[in-house]
């Protein structure tokens, strides 16, 4: 039986490792990040790939750093045909790429050459991308410059934001990762090399990407809002301090203002002025304060039309 290695750490990987194991692979290994400490009081904790095997009943090897030559070696040790990797967040180092005689393989959440790296999902919905996918593919030692081996297209909807997608690509991937693999562990899979004039790179979100420009356009600031949504989250600034803008809506309020400016209170929103447009505010999270709507925002500090985020 071909003996895999899967490598995976956020929500998106575990189904996918769950769907490997009801297949009845031989899962040798489930390799995932450290635990880390989440929340206000720093509770260490498992990541999702790793409560997914213990739930298994599948053997867990989590290294700080692969690139550690004495790390990388209990892989070796192993023996793999295959490693199955989806979003685990390491690189790989050459000697455990090229161990396994089925190869090294990824579920990348883009339709590749376009949005290599690490955040693709996030780009896409920020870039105002109406399709993206996910894509199987050889690994190599460039960032996913690997090989093609199979795709699946998967519509962004106008509501989509980047926890949504993450649910659908993973569920794509799981899906055509069951599809793909007979193929690979007998050897009659594709392999198509990636045009890389088409290439485009997705790489993690910064800070200032997270900061709204109010110049730009309701779109690209709606597309922003639900690129970041629910993490890292976009915000602005107000009063001198920083507010995170979870939610928004593009508005039609005929209104008018200066980028930045609250143009309207409605019930529900707070209407700004952008570039081009206008963008309701529908959930917001004030510095030092819990995430909460709109409406609930406005029983509270006396805003008023002419105030400015910035």
């Amino acid at each position: 039986m071909t003996k895999i290695v899967f490598m995976g750490t956020p929500a998106f990987s575990a189904p996918i490792l769950k769907m490997l194991a009801e297949e009845g692979y031989d899962i040798v290994s489930v390799v995932t990040q450290p635990d880390r400490p989440v929340g206000r009081k720093k509770v260490l904790t498992p990541t999702p790939v790793k409560q997914q095997a213990l739930e298994l009943g599948l053997p867990i090897y989590q290294p700080e750093k692969l690139k550690d030559p004495e790390q990388a070696q209990k892989i070796l040790d192993l023996k793999p045909d295959l490693i199955v990797t989806a979003a685990f967040g390491q690189i790989l180092p050459t000697s455990v790429l090229e161990a396994p005689k089925l190869g090294a393989i990824n579920v990348h959440a883009s339709l590749l050459p376009e949005y290599r790296g690490g955040a693709p999902i996030h780009q896409a919905i920020i870039d105002g991308k109406t399709e993206t996918g996910v894509t199987i593919m050889y690994m190599v030692d460039r960032l996913d410059a690997g090989d093609i081996i199979s795709q699946k297209a998967v519509p962004i909807e106008e509501t989509d934001h980047t926890g949504s997608m993450f649910e659908k690509l993973s569920a794509a991937g799981m899906d055509l990762l069951k599809e793909t693999l007979p193929s690979i562990i007998d050897g009659t899979n594709p392999r198509i090399s990636q045009d890389e004039e088409l290439v485009t790179f997705a790489r993690n979100i910064s800070r200032e990407q997270e900061r709204i420009d109010w110049n730009k356009s309701a779109r690209d600031i709606y597309n922003q809002v639900r690129g970041l949504h629910p993490w890292p989250v976009a915000f602005t600034t107000f009063g001198g301090a920083n507010v995170k803008l979870w939610w928004a809506e593009i508005a039609n309020s005929g209104k008018t203002g200066e980028p930045g400016e609250i143009v309207e209170l409605t019930k529900d929103a707070i209407v700004v002025q952008t570039g081009e447009g206008t963008l309701a505010v529908k959930e917001l999270q004030p510095a030092g304060k819990k995430r909460m709507t709109a409406e609930d925002y406005l029983r509270g500090p006396k805003l008023q039309a002419g105030d400015r985020f910035e």
